[in-house]
């Protein structure tokens, strides 16, 4: 593995309207390591019904009586005056800034901006007309796929590529929506079968609660790595209970960098530059277990391994047994050839 992983602090809605913790999100996401700090671009009018209700795991984080989706999107919103303003601020403090959008009006929006990636959520996979004008961009496009199956994948791959998406600049997601997602329900070889079945590059979005998880997904060969963030977990809001917190996310960055290092040899099994040195301490030679005399016929009793390794190896044992000394040696002496006959 060679590339260097691509790591998406997902702040989301977890800004709840309020641009001050916006910043420190962006703060905490660029505190952590990560490259990228994302939020998501949308109009409530333009992606709900007014009727429509929430999710059950909305209810359940929420816990603020009002099932409306559309009332509780509608104070979510991320005001447009915002995005240029987070743009500047996330690169003053050394991290690219992110937005997913949720409706064609914020795809413009956020091109004229200068977005360079279009991240597709999982909700917007079977949404043909969204998928024609992201492709249209002709941008780098990361794919989340939850709640599809293989089958969607492809329609939506095809859509994206016969609209002039470059195929190799397309990294698709595996990803399960639910808040948070059950262990059992993970099932994180999925990301290597849509990779071995489809042919591109693969990642992991992640909404189990720790970091477990999408450290597993690196080990697999994962590209790139999104996952929720909060400042505080109890805040209200749909998001914040299955996200990490600060300290949890730079936890998560520093193991993957961690993993991302120790995949990056060769594959081959060989000798490592920092294990050298040890070879002579851990291994073992071979050693006179007695005192013996000249002409002595050596038995595999006489024989001991013992560190260090700096002389002969016992695997030269049964080139030693049978032979004859010409020499006196006292116990816990080295073995060596110019004692025999």
């Amino acid at each position: 593995m060679n590339k260097k992983v691509i790591i998406i602090a997902e702040a989301g809605v977890n800004h709840n309207g309020d641009l001050t913790i916006a910043k420190k999100l962006i703060d905490a996401a660029a505190d952590a390591g990560a490259d990228f700090v994302k939020f998501q671009t949308f109009k409530a009018d333009k992606i709900v019904t007014q009727n429509a209700q929430k999710a059950e795991y909305q209810v359940r984080n929420t816990k603020d009586g009002d099932n409306s989706q559309y009332n509780m999107l509608k104070k979510l919103e991320m005001p447009d005056d915002w995005h240029q303003f987070l743009i500047e601020y996330a690169k003053s403090k050394g991290i690219q800034f992110l937005s997913t959008a949720f409706d064609n009006d914020s795809i413009d929006f956020l091109d004229n901006l200068g977005i360079t990636i279009f991240k597709i959520p999982s909700g917007e996979i079977t949404n043909k007309p969204y998928l024609k004008k992201i492709a249209q961009k002709k941008k780098p496009i990361i794919l989340s796929t939850g709640m599809s199956d293989l089958s969607e994948i492809k329609q939506a791959i095809e859509v994206l590529i016969n609209e002039g998406a470059d195929q190799d600049s397309i990294t698709i997601l595996h990803c399960t929506t639910e808040y948070p997602t059950p262990m059992l329900e993970v099932n994180l070889l999925a990301m290597n079968s849509i990779k071995a079945q489809l042919g591109f590059e693969v990642g992991y979005s992640d909404h189990t609660l720790g970091i477990e998880v999408p450290i597993a997904a690196v080990a697999l060969g994962a590209s790139i790595i999104e996952k929720h963030f909060t400042l505080d977990k109890s805040m209200p809001g749909p998001d914040h209970l299955a996200s990490l917190d600060p300290s949890e996310l730079k936890k998560m960055v520093t193991a993957i960098r961690n993993i991302e290092a120790a995949i990056s040899g060769s594959g081959n099994k060989e000798l490592s530059v920092s294990e050298a040195k040890n070879i002579a301490i851990a291994r073992k030679s071979l050693f006179f277990k007695h005192s013996l005399k000249a002409g002595h016929v050596i038995g595999q009793d006489d024989l001991i391994a013992l560190r260090p390794g700096t002389g002969l190896s016992p695997m030269e044992s049964d080139n030693i047994v049978g032979r004859i000394l010409t020499v006196d040696v006292l116990k816990n002496d080295f073995v060596q050839f110019n004692q025999l006959e």
